[in-house]
């Protein structure tokens, strides 16, 4: 279970660095005079990023085993996030928001694929339930975190100190998740097969993925207006202090 929890706050990572921006978004579209229709861009250039990379991220991480894919892509992402706070312009963080997307697009994959691997089937849907919580943790997180440091330091130190996170779980995935197979080329038991079978077409075509990917196509643009939007609507429409959202902010995640 210790590799469940550890999955899980990596993706808790992942959201936090990818919903700074929504939590903060007042102080960043004034500072850096980005108006709605903008500021709809930046968050429709991470959806698309991640959209076109996660099934690439998934023959990635099939290559090099979730142990290494899922460290890889933290490192990478966290980088990223951080340069979110050096953003000048709408240009900048524009292309920011699109590394962004394409560099968290492994995260779910990665932690998806060790959990396959590292348990047995009858304790699987425990785990991947409590993988999913992750998402719900890290935009909980980001709402208070980073609309607290935005208020003491500033939009760009709440960018760079968020991007801390993925620095620090790093190193505790990698001890981790040490033992269980993880690695391309390992040696795997009845958890998995060793190497993916069949091609991508047969994995799009099946019944459960479709069913899956209507469930989330149904529910995520509700969702993401509401974990997007929210910090907006309460400081323009609602004239609520920015330093004042995040418990708002918690409410929907």
């Amino acid at each position: 279970w210790s590799l469940a929890a550890v999955a899980t706050l990596g993706m808790s990572v992942s959201y936090v660095d990818r919903q700074t921006l929504a939590a903060i978004a007042p102080s960043v579209s004034k500072a850096l005079d980005i108006d709605n229709q903008q500021f709809g861009w930046l968050l429709s250039a991470f959806s698309f990023a991640y959209l076109v990379g996660a099934p690439i991220a998934g023959v990635v991480v099939d290559r090099l085993g979730s142990r290494r894919g899922f460290a890889l892509a933290v490192l990478v992402w966290s980088v990223v996030a951080a340069l979110h706070g050096l953003a000048t312009s709408f240009g900048v963080l524009f292309l920011l928001r699109v590394l962004l997307g394409a560099a968290e697009a492994p995260s779910f994959p990665s932690a998806a694929q060790a959990i396959r691997r590292a348990l047995p089937g009858a304790r699987r849907p425990l785990a991947f339930g409590i993988l999913f919580t992750g998402s719900s943790i890290g935009a909980m997180v980001a709402a208070k975190l980073a609309v607290g440091l935005d208020a003491a330091h500033g939009f760009r130190a709440a960018f760079a100190i968020v991007a801390l996170l993925g620095t620090a779980w790093l190193p505790v995935w990698l001890l981790v998740s040490r033992g269980f197979g993880l690695d391309r080329g390992a040696h795997h038991d009845e958890t998995g097969p060793e190497e993916p079978t069949g091609k991508w077409w047969d994995v799009v075509t099946m019944p459960p993925v479709q069913r899956a990917v209507v469930a989330v196509v149904g529910s995520a643009p509700a969702m993401m207006f509401v974990l997007n939007w929210t910090s907006k609507y309460l400081v323009d429409g609602w004239h609520l202090p920015k330093a004042g959202i995040g418990n708002y902010l918690i409410v929907a995640p």
